[in-house]
């Protein structure tokens, strides 16, 4: 895939770039998980690469983005996430989303294959298919449970590390976070018959108790499907997560 020169749109103030290759040919942009930002991400800019750049979504109320406020409601979440990953595409891009972050992608990719670049493929971790929302909101963590609730879930999977369990404003800061975003997530309306054109690689950890057998993804790609399980619960193991693009089949 060739380089296409230099980029004519407006950079997004939610698109972060970990390591800029700006002559790279591909980029892998990253959307997160309820509650996430981009610091579990940035790392993958020393796995992938040297023709691959890589650009991090970093939604409202988090990191740069603190002054705002985080969405509750999926339509604002997602059409400022829509917005980051246009301003991005002036290469070939794929797209990557975790847990939330892979409904997310999902929608991202079918809104630019309707109108604008399409991506080169899609990655979906994580994650049941969105055809299962209804089922998943019946399911823990909900954004209505009790914080000890929610705080025990994220610390049980790994999305909560020591140092912020231990402060309470940071836990507390993580916690309204993932409450948003699950409020936001839980507001997801699937539009029945909805399939991707982009080839799609589904990862799931195999000790991933979020999960339905094969998630359901396949009958929603159209444009080539592929599965692996990977080591690990919904973030897979550490050393996994740290190499997880090495992973993806389509990079």
């Amino acid at each position: 895939m060739g380089h296409r020169g230099p980029s004519i749109v407006t950079m997004h103030p939610g698109v972060v770039w970990p390591a800029r290759r700006p002559d790279a040919d591909r980029v892998l942009v990253c959307l997160s998980y309820c509650g996430g930002g981009t610091t579990a991400f940035r790392p993958w800019a020393r796995v992938l690469a040297d023709d691959c750049d890589l650009a991090v979504v970093c939604y409202p109320g988090r990191e740069r983005r603190m002054a705002e406020p985080a969405p509750h409601d999926w339509p604002t979440l997602f059409g400022d996430a829509l917005a980051a990953v246009r301003s991005v595409v002036d290469r070939p891009y794929v797209l990557f989303g975790h847990s939330m972050g892979a409904w997310m992608a999902f929608e991202v990719a079918v809104a630019m294959e309707q109108t604008s670049t399409p991506p080169v493929a899609l990655v979906a971790s994580a994650s049941n298919a969105p055809t299962r929302a209804e089922a998943v909101r019946r399911r823990p963590p909900r954004a209505g449970d009790p914080d000890e609730d929610l705080v025990r879930w994220m610390a049980n999977v790994g999305q909560l590390s020591p140092v912020v369990l231990a402060d309470p404003d940071l836990r507390q800061m993580a916690l309204d976070l993932f409450r948003a975003d699950g409020w936001a997530a839980e507001s997801y309306e699937y539009v029945q018959g909805t399939t991707v054109r982009a080839p799609l690689h589904i990862l799931q950890g195999t000790d991933d108790a979020q999960l339905d057998d094969d998630g359901g993804w396949e009958p929603l790609a159209t444009g080539g499907y592929r599965m692996d399980r990977l080591p690990g619960g919904h973030f897979y193991t550490t050393e996994v997560w740290a190499t997880l693009p090495r992973w993806m089949s389509v990079l």
